[in-house]
């Protein structure tokens, strides 16, 4: 594919190279290219670790509500234990097309959002409360919303 064997002395070099040394060399090199402050972004580990702590879990805030997910082929249900009926006259419920946010419990000021496992609908969502369960139920929606964009022609 490339011309090695036209050049003799390109056909010795390689043959005498040591994958180390090449390594080393291109390593410098980069260090070179790249200012100080954007080291870590040469170790993937370390860029990494600096990320996560900056990113909230997303199971965490159904960790601390001990909420339960889960989806039919109709629905999305949120199922929350209340401690307290108290909560229930404080809190409010929002949602988005991908994600539940649950806000003033436990205490008030507090705010969780809980992914939801499929787009669902703008309205039609119930919330009901029985046995120390609020049960929220949102329908799923099926259609999913495709734009066409033009390109002009130059």
């Amino acid at each position: 594919m490339f011309p090695w064997n036209l050049h003799e002395g390109i056909k010795k070099r390689v043959e005498n190279m040591n994958p180390e040394e090449i390594d080393k060399y291109v390593q410098s090199m980069v260090a070179k290219m790249f200012p100080q402050n954007m080291e870590g972004v040469m170790n993937p580990q370390e860029w990494l670790k600096g990320i996560q702590g900056l990113q909230p879990d997303p199971g965490q805030a159904e960790a601390r509500l001990n909420a339960s997910v889960f989806e039919t082929h109709e629905f999305v249900f949120i199922r929350i234990p209340i401690k307290d009926d108290a909560w229930l006259k404080n809190m409010k419920i929002l949602h988005t097309s991908n994600q539940a946010i649950i806000k003033n419990i436990p205490q008030s000021g507090e705010q969780h959002t809980i992914p939801l496992p499929a787009i669902v609908k703008k309205k039609g969502a119930i919330a009901s409360h029985r046995d120390g369960i609020l049960e929220i139920k949102l329908p799923r929606s099926f259609h999913t919303q495709i734009s066409e964009i033009n390109v002009p022609d130059i």
